[in-house]
């Protein structure tokens, strides 16, 4: 689960099955009894439906955790990085870094760094998109240490300046679920 609308879908499946939860977050649900075989499979049916998916092994819920974590720091939080992500990670997963980074990569085929990185620039372009803020804002908004930072990573992702990608009316934003 990656967004507002995914906590929705998972609660009201679960609540259509006359499952009770305690905690519905982006990435894993806390259901309050144990779950019969067939009720996994009702569950995993009922999840396909809205593009879904029912995740039983260790490694993908983990690497989910992984995405959650940088998904919620990016896009939902407003409060910057005391230490850095490799330290938050492992922190707040209760797992080494080196442990995460390498299952990452090898599981995603990319970087903690550049899917971070590739966040970071989906929002950028939102706010690029709002036309609410400046340049200089949204790089302070984005904890970047300058604007020709962000300009840098911008266009080493994206291929474009920032002002040029402003000018581009029909350039259409990703999903966060395709990042």
């Amino acid at each position: 689960m990656v967004c507002i609308r995914c906590k929705m879908v998972v609660k009201d499946e679960l609540t259509r099955l006359g499952l009770k939860y305690t905690s519905v977050e982006l990435g894993e649900a806390d259901i309050e009894e144990n779950i019969s075989p067939a009720q996994r499979g009702q569950i995993k049916q009922g999840l396909l439906k809205y593009g879904l998916e029912l995740m039983d092994d260790k490694k993908s819920v983990l690497i989910q955790k992984i995405k959650t974590v940088i998904i919620e720091l990016v896009h939902y939080s407003e409060e910057p990085l005391a230490i850095n992500l490799s330290d938050y990670l492992s922190q707040k997963l209760d797992y080494d870094y080196t442990y995460l980074a390498n299952l990452f990569s090898e599981v995603q085929g990319i970087t903690i760094e550049k899917f971070f990185i590739s966040h970071k620039i989906e929002r950028v372009k939102e706010f690029l998109v709002y036309n609410e803020l400046t340049l200089t804002e949204i790089a302070f908004k984005m904890h970047y240490s300058s604007v020709a930072h962000l300009c840098t990573q911008f266009k080493k992702s994206t291929g474009l300046t920032p002002s040029h990608f402003k000018k581009l009316k029909d350039k259409r934003r990703s999903m966060l679920e395709d990042l």
